[in-house]
């Protein structure tokens, strides 16, 4: 059993990692080979204020798993949180690679959207199993829906972009059918209302600061 402390422990080395060290990725970055991008600075700064919603995103996952982590006491449900985090690392990883490439910046408010997840995650997992994973359902639905939007934004010859959010959106399809086959609740319809407009702030925000 792991103690309070451990796990407090534990989240917080979590969220320095994700907010204060370089993110190292499990999985090659996605690639287009035959593709080589070249943008001209609009371009480039489009695709870098979407990069930015895009890792932005995968801070708030980390802090999401993590969170949900915390609260179940299912130790298989525990490593299934876990392992997901360990995807969107990848998907941190990418995403700030491609940031630095674009020479653009993450957001300037990242802890502020880590803080804000963590506590979702909390409360989330307050509310027990099922519920825990029908939040994942439908935070990783809603993210889908929005890498989506970004493959039709991005600039069509920002091939290095799209394949990291291609991919990045296939886990996200991934995640939610897994929440579902482990017994995820379907959310009420006022509750997948307020994610959505949570989302639309941070978007909006992100995207330019």
């Amino acid at each position: 059993m792991t103690s309070p402390v451990d796990a407090f422990l534990g989240a917080a080395d979590s969220a320095l990692r994700t907010l204060f060290a370089a993110p190292r990725a499990s999985r090659p970055c996605p690639i287009v080979p035959a593709d080589p991008t070249v943008l001209d600075p609009a371009q480039r700064r489009q695709a870098g204020a979407l990069m930015r919603v895009n890792h932005v995103g995968e801070v708030c996952a980390q802090a999401l798993y993590t969170a949900q982590a915390l609260s179940t006491a299912d130790p298989a449900l525990r490593e299934r949180f876990a392992h997901a985090a360990r995807e969107e690392t990848d998907h941190l990883a990418w995403t700030r690679t491609r940031l630095d490439e674009l020479g653009a910046r993450p957001s300037l408010l990242n802890p502020l959207w880590y803080a804000g997840a963590f506590g979702l995650g909390l409360l989330a997992g307050r509310l027990g199993d099922r519920a825990s994973l029908g939040f994942v359902v439908e935070t990783e639905r809603q993210v889908e829906a929005h890498l989506e939007s970004h493959l039709e934004r991005l600039p069509a010859g920002d091939h290095a972009s799209r394949a990291i959010v291609a991919k990045m959106k296939e886990d996200e399809s991934a995640h939610a059918a897994q929440a579902l086959e482990a017994g995820a609740m379907e959310l009420p319809a006022p509750a997948k209302a307020l994610m959505k407009a949570a989302a639309r702030v941070m978007t909006a925000t992100a995207h330019y600061i």
